[in-house]
């Protein structure tokens, strides 16, 4: 071998032990994985994806693929020529989108994210809240003030759900039979009607009641960043409250902190913003001193 094989061998030894403490601490942990962005657009970066997410279950980590699917939504709702509306990044969603959303997260992305982990040579089982009634919903309510009466306003969000219940012994039990569950936001409510969820909200909820080591929130977008564009890597909820006073934490990034704080707090033992776009970026993160992304916990260390 030549000096620079030889280089590239020691190197990826290296990498194999560095892995090994963190191997051996989430043996038989629970990692919820939120899949969604522009990643799930591509076809190579669905493919590394599930190969991630069969590594991870190969190596005795039990991974729960929580998935999105906004931009195909919407996609559809123009092919169909159906109109919608959007209150803090949120789709006002009647009937018919609401059975729209249905038709296209879990009869569309759901079995193609399970097939690609089954190309990768796992074993997917694709779900909803529905199956199991594992997830139950309520609607979901905004208020808005208005700038001139300076009084809230209620603004309905039409089968906008928020989950009230999830029931752990669904994802316990295709879990313990070996499977990696994936799960479209969609859920039974209260009411009996069906509710389209928010996938970041989906997952933290889930996140908490199955007490995940770790929740994912894969985005398009390194982690949170500081007012210099600088990653902050560490993060709890007495610090994510200075960084929304300062204005640190702003806009889209609001509500992913808000379902990593809730997640935390509800059970998780940690949560993590990070870059899907990038190339095993999840891997990184676990396996890494160095790590990838924004981590959140209840409580600094």
């Amino acid at each position: 071998m030549t000096a620079a094989t030889d280089l590239a061998v020691a190197l990826k030894a290296a990498t194999l032990i560095e892995a090994l403490p963190y191997l051996q601490r989430y043996a038989g942990k629970t990692f919820v994985i939120k899949y969604g962005g522009h990643a799930m657009g591509d076809v190579d970066a669905a493919r590394e994806f599930a190969r991630d997410v069969v590594l991870l279950k190969q190596v005795g980590i039990n991974p729960v693929v929580v998935h999105g699917g906004g931009p195909q939504i919407g996609a559809m709702l123009d092919k169909l020529g159906v109109q919608s509306s959007f209150v803090d990044g949120l789709r006002v969603t009647d009937a018919v989108t609401a059975r729209i959303a249905e038709m296209v997260l879990c009869g569309g992305i759901n079995k193609e994210i399970v097939g690609w982990i089954g190309q990768a040579g796992g074993r997917a089982i694709g779900l909803s809240g529905k199956d199991g009634n594992f997830v139950t919903a309520h609607r979901l309510r905004r208020t808005k003030r208005d700038p001139e009466s300076n009084i809230e306003k209620v603004i309905d969000l039409g089968f906008v759900g928020d989950p009230s219940r999830v029931d752990r012994s669904v994802i316990d039990a295709q879990v313990a039979a070996g499977f990696i569950p994936v799960i479209a936001p969609i859920a039974i409510g209260e009411d009996g009607a069906t509710y389209n969820i928010n996938a970041d909200t989906m997952a933290g909820a889930i996140a908490a009641a199955l007490g995940a080591a770790r929740l994912f929130l894969l985005t398009d977008v390194a982690g949170v960043l500081d007012k210099a564009g600088n990653l902050i890597t560490d993060l709890d909820p007495a610090r994510i409250a200075r960084l929304k006073g300062d204005g640190t934490i702003t806009g889209g990034m609001m509500p992913k902190i808000d379902t990593c704080e809730r997640a935390v707090v509800g059970g998780a033992e940690a949560a993590v913003i990070l870059d899907g776009r990038v190339p095993h970026a999840m891997l990184v993160e676990i396996f890494t001193a160095a790590g990838a992304g924004t981590l959140v916990r209840k409580t600094s260390r």
